[in-house]
């Protein structure tokens, strides 16, 4: 017990050592059992990317896929993801060129404030990983976890039918 003239003791946090693959870069950080994932990437990682929206996994904008599935990084602690693949935005142009999905949502004027954009970029990606050709049925059930304020929800169904059919065309 102290008194109000004696100083408060700080209590040292624990902490653990992670390994993380990050858009394909292998990274080795020492992080508090607490901090978020999305936390990691934004400060420790720089990926500005990662939104934080509404910190209780609603707004899907911090959507990242950890071993290629859609995770709410705001509901997943750093320490989580040791020893994981972590694909986030950032991740997905390759030598200053967009991925196809960036640049149908660009094209179909699916973005507005752009907040929401990269966690609805990264739910459209494992989308067409696992189903490449989507109705609208599909893409409003499994974008469901992303919210948009600004452009309404049909520009950004109909950026991820032409991410599908540029995908297809690519193969």
């Amino acid at each position: 017990m102290t008194t109000d003239n004696e100083p408060e003791t700080a209590v040292e946090q624990p902490l653990s050592d992670i390994a993380v693959t990050i858009n394909g870069e292998e990274r080795s950080d020492t992080v508090e059992p607490r901090l978020k994932l999305s936390d990691y990437l934004r400060n420790a990682c720089g990926l500005s990317g990662v939104r934080v929206g509404c910190e209780h996994g609603v707004c899907g904008a911090c959507t990242v896929l950890v071993d290629g599935e859609p995770v709410k990084s705001c509901l997943m602690y750093g320490v989580q993801a040791d020893g994981k693949a972590v694909e986030t935005v950032e991740g997905l142009a390759e030598e200053g060129e967009l991925h196809p999905i960036q640049e149908a949502f660009h094209e179909e004027y699916a973005l507005q404030c752009g907040f929401c954009t990269s966690g609805f970029v990264m739910s459209t990606k494992a989308l067409l990983e696992e189903n490449p050709d989507p109705d609208d049925e599909t893409i409003e059930s499994e974008l469901s976890g992303n919210l948009c304020r600004c452009t309404g929800y049909q520009p950004i169904y109909d950026a991820v039918h032409r991410a599908a059919e540029t995908i297809e065309g690519d193969e």
